[in-house]
Formats: structure tokens, sequence, C-alpha cells
């Protein structure tokens, strides 16, 4: 068994692929918030590929941590020389493994907020990326502003100790290289949100603000917030998948990575201090994201939450049982024919029914093993974001919603806590208490009244019909039942 570390590398089995190049001629250039696995098998990777090409051995990664729980990223990876094993698991059962070498250090926050500001202030830093999840952006999903009572950003402002939101952190960096006379870096969000680069860039502005108007101003001005669309499935690690990496390539790596093979990145080429040479390993960068990344929210991340609730009320547990059976395909399919493709503009050199396709294959992989209380997770933050605006546009130009009503139901009836066999469903989302309570006082419209999230569509009759229809049909005949009238009709 050999474990992770620099000096290992060569021990490692030869179907192993793994840094050619010298880390320790590696030096920063990026530092990233929030190292979870799907930045492991994107971002990181790209960074990768680039310097075993003899690239970008100046754009190395610094991981930060932001919650007291990372604290066992830091150990681990510290422990690893920051190396991990990225195993990309193709549908036929073969595993490619690759050891990725980009990532050169990783810092924690709560232990130590100063050594994060100063890495960010450092001018080696160009870019400060983001992968914080939906809901780390702290903006209200209706209203798209930013909440300046969040209690840890009103700690942040009102403190006189260094900051511990990403907010605060990036800010105070900032704001170091401004008095210091630094050209700011970029700060490039790749959180599955429309427009995340904008939506970025008005909540760390905002919180600049809020600390010195002028600040805030100079923050709007001067800094690059790019947009970008990402992709590639990226599931929780398992004690399994550690296990398998062992036997089946005789590493021991505490924290691996597994994905599936498809991987893609559209990215706005906006950056104040230059980038690595991203589209030498196939990132495309444009001037538009926007279209691109409806595509990607409205087809592939609306979907998932399409099949997630139905899914886990029928008594299926992985994504891809749910997408080997013909009856939730066929409403998937339907869902993005007839629902969210509608609401898409044109996109030349891309193939819509290629890539809805692509996308029910992807989700079939068994070598996966998505989980759907993952895609059942924070709710509250992705249904608003991917699938409500669908159902906007259906609304207004008068297409077809009912079967994203659906899902919106299948949500409500999953928030009640209980699944068709009568086992309890662990739900996990930051409004959960609240939602479970509304889901179960059986009130019709209940759940959709919930300004919060829905804004005005339990204003609006067509909605409402389709929603309830479902609710009750869920109630009374169960998901697949709820699931063959939507596709007969």
């Amino acid at each position: 068994m050999t474990r992770l570390s620099n000096d290992q590398l060569a021990r490692l089995p030869a179907k192993v692929a793994r840094p050619e190049y010298d880390r320790g001629a590696i030096t920063p250039g990026i530092v990233h918030i929030g190292v979870g696995g799907f930045h492991r098998a994107h971002q990181a990777m790209y960074l990768d590929q680039l310097m075993s090409r003899g690239q970008a051995h100046d754009w190395g990664i610094i991981g930060v941590g932001v919650m007291p729980g990372d604290a066992r990223m830091k150990e681990i990876l510290s422990a690893q020389d920051h190396l991990y094993t990225l195993v990309v698991k193709h549908p036929d059962g073969r595993y490619e493994p690759r050891v990725i070498g980009s990532m050169i250090d990783y810092l924690h926050a709560p232990e130590d907020p100063l050594a994060v500001i100063e890495a960010m202030a450092d001018p080696a830093i160009r870019i400060v990326s983001l992968t914080v999840t939906e809901g780390g952006y702290n903006l209200h999903p209706v209203t798209g502003e930013f909440n300046l009572d969040e209690p840890a950003v009103h700690q942040d402002l009102t403190a006189s100790s260094l900051p511990r939101t990403s907010f605060g952190l990036v800010t105070e960096a900032l704001a170091r290289r401004r008095e210091r006379g630094l050209a700011p870096f970029t700060v490039m969000s790749c959180d599955n949100i429309q427009g995340n680069g904008e939506v970025a860039k008005r909540m760390f502005s905002a919180f600049a603000a809020a600390r010195d108007p002028e600040l805030g101003e100079w923050m709007r001005r001067e800094v690059a917030f790019p947009n970008s669309m990402v992709d590639r499935i990226t599931p929780v690690t398992t004690p399994d998948d550690i296990d398998e990496v062992a036997r089946r390539f005789t590493i021991e790596d505490a924290w691996p990575v597994v994905c599936e093979p498809f991987t893609q990145w559209v990215l706005e080429d906006h950056f104040t201090q230059g980038r690595p040479a991203f589209e030498d390993v196939g990132v495309q960068l444009v001037e538009d994201v926007e279209p691109y990344e409806l595509m990607k929210l409205r087809l592939l991340n609306a979907s998932h939450q399409a099949l997630c609730y139905f899914g886990y009320l029928a008594g299926y547990r992985y994504a891809h049982e749910v997408c080997q059976d013909e009856l939730f395909v066929n409403f998937l399919l339907d869902y993005m024919v007839k629902e969210a493709s509608p609401t898409l503009a044109e996109l030349p050199g891309v193939d819509l029914d290629d890539y809805r396709r692509t996308l029910i294959q992807r989700f079939a992989n068994p070598e996966i093993r998505d989980t759907l209380a993952r895609l059942c997770a924070e709710s509250s933050d992705r249904i608003p974001k991917w699938l409500l605006p669908v159902i906007r546009e259906q609304l207004a130009n008068g297409g077809e919603l009912h079967r994203a009503a659906a899902v919106v139901a299948s949500w409500a009836r999953y928030a009640e806590g209980i699944d068709e066999a009568g086992e309890p469903i662990e739900v996990v989302d930051r409004l959960s208490e609240s939602l479970k309570a509304v889901a179960q006082s059986r009130q019709p419209l209940a759940f959709i009244e919930q300004r919060e999230l829905f804004g005005d569509l339990a204003a609006q009759p067509r909605f409402v019909e389709a929603y309830r229809t479902a609710l009750d049909s869920l109630h009374e005949g169960g998901a697949r039942a709820t699931l063959e009238s939507l596709v007969q009709a």
C-alpha cells in the first residue's frame, strides 16, 4: 500500500497517472474557497492537466475552508502533501485513476483568518475562486438582495475581530491590496447559480459597501467577476470509495474523489490580472455564458430535482436506478423537451436533442451511485434558482408547466418527512423545520405560499391547479401513479 505523498509518487502503480512535473516548483496563483469534491474533480483537475503540459506552474492552488468542519479536510490534505486521487468511473465499470497535484496548500479560516487574508493579499494571487454552494451567497431567493442581518455577516461587519465569512475574508484581502497599491484579484465563482459572477459581484460589493461605501464602489468598478457554467457529476466520497481506491490501486488515500467521465466548463473571458490557458485543456472561453448556463441549470440541474423526490418517494435511493426506469425517463424527457427547452435561447453549435439524451445516459451511469438524498438536499436553495424560472417563463408565454409544477408538488410531499413505505426521511435543508410543518399541515396551498421561496406563484391559477392536482395524486396514488398520469397527459 502506497500512502500519498510527494516522496511516494514514483511508487504508485503504472496504471495510475500522476504528476510528472516538479511540484516543488509550483507557486501559488489561485486561492480557492470551498474545497469540496466538485472543485477537486473540476477546476483543480483542469489545472493539473495544464501543469502536466508544462504550463501554469505559477497558478498553484491554495485551498481555503471557512467552516469549522473543514478542519478535517485540512488535516487529511496536509498529511498527503495536498495530493488526492481522482477516479473517473465509466459506465462499463472501468475506473480511470489520476493523482492530482495542482493544490499546494490548504488553510483553515476558523483556525487562522489572518493567514487566509494575507494569502489573498499576496500579489502572487491573481484569482480567488469559489465553490461555496448555492446557499453560500447570502441572497434572498425572491428579491436577490444581500442579507445584512444574517448573524455571521452581521458579526463580521460589527465585531472588531478579524472576519470569518467568505465575504469578510475576501473584502478584507481586497482592502489590504488597495491600501498597498496592488491590483485586485479576480473573483471567479464556480457555483451552480445563474449569472454566478454577477451574483458574486452584487453580494461581495454589498458587503463591502456596508463596511465602507467607498470600498464597495471601488470593488464594483475595479474587480472582475466572470460568469461561468460548470458541469461534472461528483457524488460524495463514501467509505466504499476509499476502500476501492486501496483495493484496486494500492493507494492509501483518506479522501479520494469519484466522478463521471463528462466534464464541461464555459467561462467568460474577463480577468483583471490574467488567467491560466484554460482553453488549452478544453475550457470554452466565451463572451456570454448565459445561454450555456441556462441550458445546464434548466435541463441538468432542474432534471435532477425532477427525478430525486419522485424517485425517493417511490423507493429508489440512487439516481441511476431512477434513470433505468422507463416511466421516469419518459417523464424527464417530456419535462426537458416540452417545458424547459422552450425557455432557452438558440445555442449555435449545440444539439439539444443530443444534450438531453446524454443527460439521461449520465444520470443512468451505475458506477457513479449518486444518491437521491444528495440531490434532494438544500432544495430551498436549488428549486427557486433552477426550476421556478421555467415555470414563470412558461406562465408568461402560455406554455406547458404541469410537469414542473408536479416537481414542486413532489418536493412538498418529500418535505413531509415520510416516504410511501412509512419510513422517515431525513430532510436536509436550511428551512427543513418550517417546510416540514407547512407540508404536514395538509393545507393545500400552504407550501407554495412561502413567499420567500415562491414569490407570487400561489396567486397564479394555472400553476396552482397543476400543483394541487399533482399533490393530491401523490397523496392518493403515490409517485408512480402520478408520473403515469403525467406521461399520458
